[in-house]
């Protein structure tokens, strides 16, 4: 039997299993957990040598761990709720019931810790694919939903493709959104030197906890805010980045591309999506390589969606229903 141009395999990182999806020439190869379905690395070849442009987790330990939530999949809510509470269909809802202060948080749903299931891994001459899939969304304290999500990674020759596939088999509406929160790096050293461009119209405001502002005050024209304004490339300089962006404009292909590169190589990415918002972080405050990747965060809504009225029909789900939601990684050099 004649080799294809893809392979698709499972592996092994320490105590984690793995999938590699891979081009046989060599050319690109990505490393994907079962444990939260999280992308570990995605290697290419550019100018006759390899480089991981995924800052993902580097071991087992940290696959388990999870800190800085490296390529995290964020099912049913992307970023942080308000003090862990929202409303939906008029029924209050408390993720964090008997905690209290400062130890209230949530952010980035219920997948995280979750180790999916391989329902399909397959490769041809065109791609190589794997499907996870997980049914660990089921009712508990402040969301009594529950919703089935498939993630399907693609490489092939345009780059990887991540869809979400978000089903409701509860039998009442659900508030549901996709996130995904990757790590990228173009180049060694810090990020100042690398160009950064998001073809956003407007800021998402926040205040010192990251929940944006209640209202219209939580948008600001980009032409209101030159410091965080990256329309046009630029280099990332001295910013620090923990922000969003929205209304986003999209590439003559329906794509939304925003794009991060290395002038002094040449070597770069586009992040697309084909809606949403997009978040920006410059990893200052991760606890291992800080500054020294990019975090472009494709995502279904803003954060605190379950309580922005504004974003109350993009969130709900009902029962039976299924939304996707795609987004992915080009190479441009």
């Amino acid at each position: 039997m004649n080799a294809t141009r893809y392979a698709a395999e499972r592996s092994r990182l320490g105590g984690q299993d793995i999938v590699v999806l891979a081009a046989a020439d060599g050319s690109r190869r990505v490393r994907i957990a079962r444990h939260g379905a999280a992308l570990l690395g995605f290697e290419v070849n550019f100018a006759g040598t390899t480089r991981d442009l995924a800052d993902g987790y580097c071991d087992a330990t940290e696959v388990a761990a999870r800190a800085g939530s490296r390529f995290a999949i964020m099912v049913p809510f992307a970023g942080r709720i308000a003090d862990a509470r929202y409303r939906f269909d008029g029924q209050p809802q408390d993720l964090q019931p008997g905690v209290a202060g400062a130890a209230r948080a949530s952010r980035h749903g219920f997948v995280r810790d979750v180790d999916f299931d391989v329902t399909a891994l397959s490769a041809d001459d065109s791609r190589a694919q794997v499907a996870l899939t997980t049914a660990a969304i089921r009712p508990q304290p402040g969301y009594p939903h529950a919703i089935d999500l498939a993630v399907t990674y693609t490489l092939d020759a345009g780059g990887l493709t991540l869809e979400a596939r978000m089903r409701n088999v509860g039998d009442s509406a659900a508030p549901c959104f996709f996130g995904w929160h990757p790590y990228f790096r173009v180049a060694a050293g810090e990020v100042d030197g690398w160009q950064l461009q998001i073809p956003a119209q407007t800021l998402i405001r926040t205040g010192a906890d990251l929940i944006a502002l209640a209202g219209a005050e939580a948008y600001v024209a980009l032409d209101d805010a030159p410091a965080l304004d990256f329309r046009e490339p630029r280099r990332i300089g001295d910013s620090i980045l923990d922000q969003g962006y929205t209304d986003l404009e999209a590439d003559a292909d329906g794509r939304i591309r925003t794009r991060l590169r290395d002038p002094a190589s040449g070597f770069g990415i586009a992040v697309w999506q084909e809606r949403g918002v997009m978040h920006a972080f410059t990893a200052d405050t991760v606890s291992r390589d800080a500054r020294r990747a990019v975090a472009l965060e494709p995502m279904e809504c803003m954060a605190d969606a379950f309580n922005r009225p504004e974003c109350a029909e993009a969130v709900r789900l009902e029962p039976g229903a299924e939304r996707r939601f795609r987004c992915g990684v080009e190479i441009e050099s």
